[in-house]
């Protein structure tokens, strides 16, 4: 079981169920915990070989394997089993909001609704370029080289610093063979993602993307106008990770979305 940390309310609320992105830990959703905690039951996750999961001697037998989309969500959804969590509204950020995307694939019963932080939908050339750069580099390159690479292109600007340097510090705690296992996912993400782009989910889902997130914004745009349950708020100055760039309009309109989502989706019937 993956590490977790749990926040009750009470037993007739919902749980909410955070999935932090590659390379961070559920540190990242400290700006939501409060909101949240008030509202609904929450349950903080740390990914294999992230945060305190990569401590868990439970977690050992994983390293050994190689990493996919379907074995990473399906940590996640053993972790729920041991909370005895049946169903649970998502939020994720950046890469995990593919994990989210991959468990609503897997087991769509589980999913009440989803958060979509940053989602990341399609590959554009620039993060195919940084990705072939990745793979070409990674065994004679520092892996922290790589990854303050990545965060810098993805969160270029002054006011995304607090994100950038959240990322990267948490990244530091990655061992160069755990980094490499979760890098060798980018083989599998582009056809993923023109599944997932296909297919929308049963569950009804808000994108939140900040206005600055130059990489991932336009496709997420694209993609919502042809799905029929799916919602885009965009955050002005912000970038790819709104939840820290802006986190009092992240929880204003995502918890919004989680308390009222019927009313939505009778508004677009």
């Amino acid at each position: 079981m993956l590490s977790t940390k749990a926040y009750h309310n009470s037993p007739e609320k919902d749980w909410v169920v955070f999935i932090h992105g590659a390379g961070g830990s559920s540190s990242i959703w400290f700006r939501q915990i409060k909101t949240y905690s008030e509202e609904f039951n929450v349950l903080l996750v740390d990914l294999r070989g992230h945060g305190k999961s990569k401590e868990m001697s439970t977690m050992k037998k994983y390293y050994k394997e190689k990493y996919t989309f379907k074995t990473v969500s399906k940590d996640v959804i053993e972790t729920l089993n041991e909370h005895n969590i049946e169903r649970a509204h998502f939020i994720g950020v950046s890469l995990g909001t593919i994990i989210i995307r991959t468990i609503a694939d897997m087991e769509p019963e589980r999913i009440i609704t989803s958060v979509m932080c940053g989602a990341i939908t399609r590959m554009n050339i620039r993060s195919r370029i940084l990705i072939w750069m990745g793979h070409t580099f990674k065994k004679i390159v520092p892996f922290m080289w790589l990854y303050s690479l990545f965060a810098w292109v993805i969160m270029p600007k002054k006011n995304h610093e607090e994100s950038r340097s959240l990322f990267v510090g948490e990244a530091k705690n990655l061992a160069k063979k755990e980094f490499l296992k979760w890098f060798r996912l980018t083989y599998d993400v582009n056809p993923l993602l023109r599944y997932f782009t296909e297919k929308e989910m049963d569950a009804p889902t808000l994108y939140i993307m900040g206005e600055e997130d130059h990489m991932f914004l336009p496709p997420v745009r694209k993609m919502v106008k042809d799905f029929n349950h799916s919602f885009l708020v965009v955050v002005e100055g912000s970038g790819h990770v709104v939840n820290v760039d802006r986190p009092d309009e992240f929880n204003k309109e995502s918890l919004n979305f989680l308390l009222n989502y019927k009313t939505h989706l009778q508004q677009t019937a």
